[in-house]
């Protein structure tokens, strides 16, 4: 089916028969992530249509941590709403009953999925693309939930590493998520060789992918927090041990 594709269209760009519409994105979201209050009945999403010209339909929905498509314990509502020619909107996930049946002891992972859908065009001949928008949902039950002045000390801190041979184990200990999109030798290297992204579950413990020696005995990951914002840790390690401290931002 792939190579189908493939070969129909290189035909059409060979012979012109079809025009492709690339416009870039219309259907804006305000987060590359959503925490969701276990205590809260729902959380509010803001999308902008930045086409000021056609208005678009915004269609939203969950999936659950293996990708299928869900309708409980969150849902989007509305699922599907359009949005006029630069206008904003919104648009809410909302908790039901059964969310109460998850661990409330730690966050449940889930995605939120945000597709926009072109109005038809009168030109003929037009391949239109429906792009779609997945960011990752936490479900953050009320037992874990920080106040400000807690998250002044992120849960980050907590992590360490574990040398086994030439390679670091990363050891969350806490109950939430922590996605990790970096790890380098030092402040002012470039990524290691091997690194891949990662996300490391409530309590549990992943592999590096880079080697120990290519890391040396102080390395820095970088991690991405609630807000979107991408602080790092710098760790120091005694032994086969390595402890965080936080890396001061550029203000």
């Amino acid at each position: 089916m792939k190579q189908q594709f493939t070969r129909l269209l290189m035909f059409i760009l060979a012979t012109g028969s079809l025009a492709i519409h690339t416009a870039q994105g219309a259907i804006a979201l305000d987060r590359t992530r959503v925490v969701f209050d276990g205590g809260q009945k729902s959380e509010s999403l803001n999308i902008t249509n930045e086409n000021k010209k056609l208005p678009y339909l915004a269609q939203g929905w969950i999936e659950n941590e293996k990708g299928e498509k869900i309708t409980s314990p969150l849902i989007v509502l509305p699922p599907v709403q359009r949005v006029e020619p630069g206008a904003r909107s919104q648009l809410k996930i909302q908790g039901l009953p059964a969310a109460n049946t998850l661990p409330q002891d730690r966050e449940s992972l889930f995605y939120f999925n945000l597709r926009e859908i072109p109005p038809r065009s009168d030109v003929p001949n037009v391949l239109q693309i429906a792009l779609q928008t997945r960011i990752k949902l936490f479900y953050r039950p009320k037992a874990i939930m920080k106040n400000i002045k807690e998250m002044e000390t992120p849960w980050q801190l907590d992590v360490t590493l574990e040398r086994h041979g030439d390679k670091y184990q990363i050891i969350n200990p806490t109950p939430y998520y922590v996605t990790i999109i970096d790890a380098s030798r030092s402040l002012k290297d470039k990524t290691a060789a091997g690194f891949k992204a990662l996300m490391i579950a409530p309590e549990s413990q992943e592999m590096l992918g880079s080697s120990a020696t290519e890391l040396g005995d102080g390395p820095v990951l970088t991690y991405i927090n609630d807000y979107g914002g991408r602080p790092q840790l710098q760790f120091h390690c005694s032994g086969s041990t390595c402890k965080a401290s936080a890396v001061e931002q550029d203000s």
